[in-house]
């Protein structure tokens, strides 16, 4: 809790719950695939799972290994996960429950960072899926710009997809 002085001279309690980024561990890939569940499901209800819960398992626990991977936690809880490597933003996810608290926004400002650091002047790429208006509209507001859109027959959902780039100031 923090005590803020307000104008008029009164003080206010206001709970604040930080948001805590780290780079994952393994011990966070079933946390993790249970953020992309929930998000995937929720922003693109009409596809159908494709990878039982075992497989989203296996799948999340190699890439806390072989990518930059970082968790946003909140009272000891993750709600939020990107991954990015070699100029590729992979994933980027936050809970449903979470979403419109700022938490996608420091988490895609910490994967800029990173890629600034290691890849100046190189976009900074991501694919999302063409009916996923709300995460274009994120990417977008971000200053993301969309450079390609395909039919969708290269991944695995089968759904049209758009490229997107961001190059910084």
């Amino acid at each position: 809790m923090r005590t803020h002085q307000t104008t008029c001279g009164h003080t206010a309690t206001v709970a604040t719950r930080a948001v805590i980024l780290r780079p994952a561990t393994t011990a966070d890939a079933q946390a993790v695939a249970l953020v992309h569940r929930a998000a995937f499901d929720q922003a693109l209800s009409w596809i159908l799972p494709l990878h039982t819960p075992a497989e989203d398992l296996a799948y999340f626990s190699g890439l806390v290994v072989d990518q930059s991977t970082t968790v946003a936690e909140r009272d000891g809880q993750v709600v939020g996960f990107t991954s990015y490597l070699d100029c590729w933003l992979n994933q980027l996810y936050v809970s449903p429950s979470e979403q419109s608290n700022g938490i996608g926004g420091t988490l895609l400002r910490a994967v800029k960072t990173e890629h600034e650091s290691v890849a100046p002047n190189t976009p900074l790429q991501l694919w999302t899926f063409q009916a996923n208006a709300g995460a274009r509209r994120f990417y977008e507001r971000h200053a993301f710009v969309a450079v390609e859109f395909t039919d969708g027959s290269r991944n695995e959902e089968r759904e049209p997809d758009v490229r997107y780039e961001w190059v910084s100031d």
